[in-house]
C-alpha cells in the first residue's frame, strides 16, 4: 500500500494525496453506516436536514459515522446502526440486515459505506439527532415512496442517491429480503 501525503488536517476532514491524486479522509471515524428503514406498517423512515456543502435540505436514508465517538469505537456496523436509526428518528428496528458494503465515492475519498435494512420499526424515541442536528423524519409509504421523492425538487429538496441503491438492492432480492 502506497503512503499517503497529508496536505491538510481539519476538524472533520482531511485531506491527502498518493502519487499526484488528492482525497478526502475522515480523520475521526472508520466509515459509514446507512439504513433503509421500514415501520411495521410498510412506511419508509426517511430524514430530512440541511447540508451546508450543497446549500440545501437533502432527503436521505439515516446515516451516521462509525467510530466518530470514544464511546461507540469498537461498536460493531449493526450496533452503530441501530443506534443511528434511534438518535436521528426515534425508532428502534426489530431487526436489521446488512445489505452492501461499497466506496462511498472512490475518486474521492477512501470513506465506506455499509447499508443496512431495518424491519419492523417502531416509535420508541424522540429521535431527531444529536449535537445540534437538525432532523426533519418523514414517514412514507413505500408504494408512495417514488410520487414523494419525484415530488422533492418542487418542494426544493435533493434526494440522496442511497435511498435509489437500497430500493434496487430490494427489488433485485425481492420484497422478502432478509
Amino acid at each position: 500500500m502506497l503512503d499517503a501525503i497529508s496536505l491538510h488536517e481539519g476538524r472533520f476532514l482531511s485531506l491527502r494525496e498518493i502519487d499526484d491524486w488528492e482525497y478526502a479522509t475522515r480523520p475521526n471515524a472508520t466509515g459509514v453506516v446507512g439504513i433503509f428503514a421500514l415501520t411495521t406498517a410498510n412506511d419508509v423512515i426517511l430524514v430530512e436536514q440541511y447540508r451546508r456543502p450543497v446549500q440545501a435540505r437533502v432527503l436521505e436514508i439515516c446515516a451516521g459515522l462509525v467510530g466518530d465517538e470514544e464511546e461507540f469505537a469498537d461498536e460493531n456496523l449493526a450496533d452503530c446502526a441501530a443506534r443511528e436509526l434511534l438518535e436521528e428518528t426515534g425508532h428502534s428496528a426489530g431487526s436489521i440486515t446488512h445489505l452492501l458494503s461499497s466506496p462511498t465515492s472512490a475518486g474521492m475519498t477512501n470513506e465506506t459505506t455499509h447499508l443496512f435494512l431495518a424491519r419492523g420499526c417502531q416509535k420508541t424515541a424522540p429521535g431527531g439527532g444529536i449535537g445540534g442536528e437538525d432532523i426533519t423524519t418523514h414517514l412514507v409509504p413505500l408504494n408512495d415512496l417514488h410520487s414523494f421523492l419525484d415530488s422533492a425538487p418542487a418542494r426544493g429538496l435533493l434526494v440522496d442517491f442511497k435511498i435509489h441503491a437500497c430500493l434496487a438492492l430490494l427489488r433485485r432480492n425481492g420484497p422478502d429480503y432478509s
